[in-house]
């Protein structure tokens, strides 16, 4: 597997090289942000430039292509502008859910009021939703399946964060503070995670009524 700090440390060389005093932040995300990465694990790599510009982004995908691993590099590259004024329910799972690397995101805490919390939920839900009847009346694809459920692990994320205050960054841990409806999701979603067999009919509609119920439902 990647030594995770040993590439971040050449990925930071290189890019302040390339950006000089341009860099405002850079994070990771994903299962290496937070230390459940595998082999095949994707390198979520957050970069934030002062601002942002077609010739920008043609650089860095220009510096990507000389670093090792370089399929398995994805992730956000931003302008701070648009990120200090982007639609604040977008911004509570990428602000918890990024560890940082250089720099700090804390100016976006300013927006992420319960109002932005409640947004996330409510936006995750309708989108869940529309995801599943659509797979479920059309694609009718076990890969859509799988990933409505990641999505729908993110949502949880958002609900027991509202209820509790605290945000769970490891997605086991949820287990145990989500309610007998959530934690259903979750057990379904971790053992797709884990190369377990989809059910589609049956989880399809576990699914849809979960999102039901949080759009339905006053967050």
């Amino acid at each position: 597997m990647i030594d995770i700090t040993v590439w971040m440390n050449d990925f930071l060389q290189t890019l302040n090289d390339t950006f000089g005093n341009r860099v405002w932040f850079v994070g990771l995300q994903g299962s290496y942000g937070r230390g459940e990465a595998c082999d095949t694990s994707d390198i979520d790599v957050v970069v934030i430039l002062d601002e942002l510009s077609a010739m920008d982004i043609q650089t860095y995908n220009e510096m990507l292509d000389t670093l090792p691993h370089r399929d398995l590099i994805c992730g956000f590259l931003s302008g701070k502008k648009e990120i200090l004024n982007w639609e604040p329910s977008d911004l509570f799972q990428f602000y918890y859910d990024t560890t940082p690397m250089q720099g700090s995101l804390d100016e976006l805490l300013a927006v992420l009021d319960e109002s932005a919390v409640s947004r996330a939920i409510k936006i995750g839900a309708c989108n869940i939703y529309h995801g599943c009847v659509h797979n479920m009346l059309h694609e009718k694809s076990d890969d859509i399946l799988r990933g409505l459920y990641k999505s729908a692990s993110f949502v949880v994320q958002a609900i027991v964060f509202r209820q509790s205050e605290g945000y769970i960054k490891h997605q086991k841990e949820l287990l145990s503070l989500a309610s007998p409806d959530e934690k259903a999701i979750m057990n379904t979603f971790l053992n797709l995670k884990n190369g377990g067999k989809v059910a589609f009919s049956e989880m399809s509609a576990d699914l849809l009524l979960f999102a039901k119920k949080w759009i339905t439902e006053n967050v």
